[in-house]
């Protein structure tokens, strides 16, 4: 059954696959890496050019481990989930100081480096160093709970355990770098979340979801959680030569190492927040004006943010520009790592 699997994915693959994506050229350790940690929550067509813009910029893992991380941020703003940025730049660190930049071979060994799973190790190994591996991906997971009627939530050990030994078991011994491209293809391409072409599946004969006719009930989805809702005050603060402040975020949390515009508490009225800034920023701020706020949707909250435009100078003539904080003119500051919503604001 295992072969017969692998079989009729390859020949759809050699007829249907995917074979000119950017990373698919040039398959480098260091290429293939970086492309899966941006296709991590995120579609392909999103990713192409931004992959595109990182590779000119970092080339290698020398060049991004020699970078700032205020470019790296820059260059990653937009595609969110900003840890992979903090996590991808770390590991080029590592990977350059123990490793003298060569990515070892072992899956147990490039799990160690931060950001990389037994997915994103395998895949790796697969794509990059064509040795036998097995990835389990959301595409793969798909597939395979569909093919094999696994039902139940992905992010339950049972679940995943069950997949991954269905993963092992289809993976063959030849051909292996073309399979795990073939299996992402076929889910990404036919075997998609909603609508799956089943007509056009080549699996869809021993498919149990086929079989079913439900293929759309797997995998089983996440338990719903109702999102709580936030809310802040966002200061845009301008001096007199027309300039913002903005302060470079904390390394973990939301927006984590990012430049964003400072906050204040959204209980207070808009006519207190000027004692807000001299306290808390020591800011003389005057003529608060609230703009039309908007809504930002994270994995786990609802955000809503209020901006709040201020007529702002230092309370005691202090020179505000830190490693943490900084005066700039709005399109200076879209040269740095932004969180979208705020990009979208300056834009």
């Amino acid at each position: 059954m295992s072969e017969r699997f692998a079989r009729k994915l390859l020949d759809w693959w050699d007829r249907h696959g995917r074979k000119d994506l950017p990373w698919h050229h040039n398959r480098t350790p260091y290429r293939v890496w970086v492309s899966e940690i941006m296709l991590q929550q995120t579609q392909v067509a999103t990713v192409i050019p931004y992959y595109q813009r990182f590779m000119a910029r970092f080339p290698d893992v020398q060049a991004l481990a020699e970078a700032p991380e205020d470019d790296v941020l820059e260059h990653w703003s937009g595609l969110g989930y900003y840890a992979r940025a903090r996590n991808l730049h770390q590991a080029a660190k590592t990977l350059v100081a123990d490793w003298g930049g060569v990515f070892p071979e072992a899956r147990e060994d490039l799990q160690t480096l931060p950001g990389i799973g037994r997915s994103t190790a395998a895949a790796i190994r697969t794509q990059a160093l064509d040795r036998h591996d097995h990835i389990l991906d959301g595409n793969v997971k798909r597939v395979l709970a569909r093919y094999h009627g696994v039902e139940g939530w992905p992010g339950r050990t049972a679940v995943a355990r069950a997949l991954w030994r269905h993963a092992e078991s289809h993976t063959p011994h030849e051909r292996v770098r073309d399979y795990t491209q073939a299996i992402m293809d076929l889910g990404a391409l036919v075997c998609t979340r909603s609508r799956p072409g089943c007509a056009a599946c080549p699996l869809a004969e021993d498919c149990v979801a086929c079989a079913r006719c439900n293929p759309e009930a797997y995998p089983g989805k996440k338990p719903k959680k109702t999102k709580p809702e936030k809310a802040c005050w966002l200061l845009l603060l301008e001096d007199s030569e027309g300039r913002l402040l903005f302060e470079k975020r904390p390394p973990s949390g939301i927006w984590g190492g990012l430049w964003s515009l400072p906050e204040a508490d959204p209980a207070l009225m808009p006519e207190d927040v000027p004692d807000y800034c001299y306290q808390h920023l020591a800011l003389n701020a005057e003529q608060p004006r609230p703009m039309p706020d908007f809504r930002h949707t994270f994995s786990h909250y609802h955000l809503q943010i209020m901006p709040l435009h201020c007529l702002a100078s230092p309370a005691d003539n202090r020179v505000l520009d830190t490693g943490s904080q900084r005066w700039l003119h709005p399109s200076q500051a879209l040269g740095l790592g932004l969180p979208a919503p705020i990009r979208k604001l300056l834009g």
